[in-house]
């Protein structure tokens, strides 16, 4: 049996940890060390930094849309340094009329988007399977839970525009037909799992534009 000592190392594993100062702005005059597991940075002195160092503006204006209507910028401590230690990142989100953000979950962050125009159908899938969704609109703001999937479609003629936060610097995103037809999973197994013939596995492929590698046994 694991000691309670054992579980807490377990739990702060499996997150951001504490800072230990008020903030890092990390110094780009020297490079990073990196360990089995973390970048190790050098911090800015306090007294070299200023307001600027805390303010990003990069999320004006809407990214490059995919083919899905869909456009995200992310916004984490490689391209704003503030937020380096402080456990948490952003995303903007864009989506044109009948845009889609396809199924996909964060495994390292539990996420909270806020509608700042427009109307979306969003949700989640928690794991017995049951879903959690509904139209959101301006204003209002729903949450999805630490590594389940989740999914966004614009509803109506006008776009829309979500702000997502993380309570990780580093959540990661995983895309559900990334991880099914782009990850190189070997084609029999899609087979038998999706009851798909290998001749729609590869116009999925091609829909999705993943060149075709496969695993194999």
């Amino acid at each position: 049996m694991l000691s309670t000592l054992s579980l807490h190392i377990l739990t702060a594993s499996a997150s951001d940890p504490d800072p230990l100062q008020d903030f890092c702005i990390p110094n780009t005059e020297f490079s990073s060390t990196r360990t089995t597991r973390f970048n190790i940075v050098t911090c800015k002195n306090p007294k070299e930094v200023s307001p600027e160092d805390f303010v990003f503006s990069g999320i004006k204006s809407p990214g490059n849309f995919s083919d899905t209507g869909f456009s995200a910028i992310s916004v984490n401590p490689v391209v704003f340094p503030g937020l380096n230690t402080l456990g948490m990142s952003l995303v903007r989100a864009d989506l044109k009329a009948g845009g889609i953000n396809a199924p996909h979950f964060h495994p390292r962050a539990t996420e909270i988007a806020y509608v700042v125009q427009g109307k979306v159908y969003s949700g989640f899938v928690d794991s017995k399977n049951r879903v959690f969704a509904k139209i959101i609109e301006q204003g209002e703001v729903m949450v999805f839970p630490r590594g389940l999937v989740h999914f966004q479609m614009k509803v109506g003629k006008s776009p829309a525009t979500i702000l997502g936060s993380f309570n990780s610097q580093n959540p990661g995103t995983h895309k559900i037909p990334n991880i099914i037809f782009g990850s190189g999973v070997n084609d029999e197994l899609l087979e038998k799992a999706f009851g798909l013939s290998l001749e729609q596995i590869s116009v999925m492929r091609r829909k999705l534009i993943f060149p075709k590698k496969q695993s194999k046994f």
